[in-house]
């Protein structure tokens, strides 16, 4: 048996030390875990959505709200910039894709709060 875990070490250890290689790569997934647990503490309330399209729009909101904060946003005033220029952007017919959290710039979204 203890033949069985040595044979199985050996035949990971290349994946096992990946990170010493590289750097930047951490050595636990903690930054992960963190982000992910407010969706499995909010696994039982969603046990009840209703519905298959509630339990998905829920998942997209969390989805979002959780880029915009990994890509340095404010989720309130990134949310409030997007609901108020996306009229907009559809009535003009232009690219919403300049809407999504990494193609918004921080300081305009900091100006909005200071402005408001």
């Amino acid at each position: 048996m203890l033949s069985n875990a040595f044979t199985y070490i050996n035949n990971q250890w290349s994946k096992l030390t990946v990170f010493v290689e590289d750097g930047r790569l951490q050595l636990d997934n903690n930054n992960a875990e963190r982000h992910i647990r407010p969706i499995a503490t909010g696994r039982k309330v969603w046990l009840f959505a209703q519905s298959e399209a509630g339990a998905r729009a829920t998942a997209t909101w969390y989805s979002l709200v959780e880029t915009a904060r990994a890509n340095g946003l404010e989720p309130y005033w990134y949310l409030r910039k997007v609901f108020e220029e996306m009229p907009i952007y559809l009535r003009d017919r232009k690219p919403v894709n300049d809407l999504l959290p990494w193609n918004v710039d921080s300081k305009e979204l900091e100006q909005l709060a200071r402005h408001d």
